[in-house]
């Protein structure tokens, strides 16, 4: 892959992650600040981007999403290999809450 499919790559990952990011706060948007990891002012300003306007943002050469899980607690839980589909349930869950927890603090 060279730079040039590495930058197209990054700007359709950006005006997916846009297009997202608009339709999780316009359905529901507790849920969006939640599961997008960011402030009730970002929400605000990313539900009345226009069309034109995303496209402009996505074709920045910086990915504007990232990792969330910045712990190797919470990547061990994701990525828990080999274990009972029981167990496996009771990771992500245990993932999930200290990944919110985390939410809470940074808001």
């Amino acid at each position: 892959m060279n730079a040039d499919q590495i930058l197209a790559e990054i700007r359709e990952a950006n005006l997916s992650y846009l297009m997202l990011a608009q339709s999780l706060i316009r359905a529901d948007r507790e849920q969006a600040l939640f599961r997008l990891g960011v402030s009730e002012d970002t929400a605000t300003l990313l539900a009345t981007l226009t069309p034109a306007q995303m496209m402009k943002i996505a074709s920045s050469n910086t990915l504007l999403c990232r990792m969330r899980c910045e712990d190797d607690l919470v990547w061990s839980l994701l990525t828990s290999h080999g274990k009972s589909a029981a167990n496996d349930g009771v990771s992500r869950l245990h993932a999930s809450i200290l990944m919110a927890g985390r939410h809470q603090e940074a808001a």
